[in-house]
């Protein structure tokens, strides 16, 4: 598109831009750089893909704005060889950055309630030749128990509260991350179990996510 800088200059400015500004760990901002965001967004949006703005995708869907997504996998605390359960597929995107941080010896599985979201995510992760995320087409609400328990899980939209289904398939000393609140607005939140007590930490920002599908969602 005419008037725009190339992709790379536009990723290493946003890299630069979370470097001043965040507070991201150095296997967050790694996985960002080696994932092509770019790979996950529909053709005509390619060259706004370092834009820190959500994006449409398929399906009435969107992939999330690079801020919101590396902040939610700062506060996942992701440790190399974890299984890891992620609830809405969406373009793909998140479940990439999430295989590339717990590599080969890690396992992402990622429950889509959309059909053409199911095929969208699966198209981009094969393109990428990223190997250890398996898309499942279900009701992400009620979590994924066949391979439960998980090290960490993460749900990419709003819910009403996190349901007990799926606080019921995280490890002892695993981590939650969810956006909770209304359809207007969601405050992040994450859930970390300790000695059998669930640890309860909320962000004091406002986002604004598309709702969860299914029998426990915002529909």
């Amino acid at each position: 598109m005419e008037g725009r800088k190339p992709l790379l200059d536009q990723k290493e400015k946003l890299i630069e831009r979370f470097t001043r500004h965040y507070h991201f760990s150095k296997n967050v901002i790694d996985a960002f750089k080696k994932i092509r965001r770019e790979d996950f967004v529909i053709d005509e949006l390619k060259y706004h893909a370092y834009d820190d703005v959500a994006l449409p995708t398929v399906a009435g869907q969107t992939i999330s704005q690079p801020s919101t997504v590396l902040y939610m996998l700062e506060l996942l605390d992701l440790k190399p060889g974890q299984k890891v359960l992620e609830i809405g597929a969406g373009s793909g995107y998140n479940a990439a950055l999430i295989s590339e941080i717990i590599g080969s010896k890690g396992i992402v599985y990622s429950i889509e309630f959309l059909n053409e979201v199911c095929k969208f995510a699966k198209k981009n992760l094969a393109s990428a030749k990223i190997k250890n995320v398996n898309i499942i087409k279900g009701d992400g609400s009620n979590g994924y128990n066949k391979e439960a328990p998980y090290d960490r899980i993460i749900i990419t939209a709003a819910c009403p509260d996190i349901p007990g289904v799926i606080i019921g398939q995280i490890k002892p000393n695993g981590i939650i991350v969810a956006p909770v609140g209304s359809l207007q607005y969601q405050k992040m939140v994450k859930l970390q179990k300790k000695d059998g007590i669930l640890e309860r930490e909320e962000s004091d920002n406002e986002y604004l996510f598309v709702p969860l599908k299914g029998k426990h969602g915002l529909n």
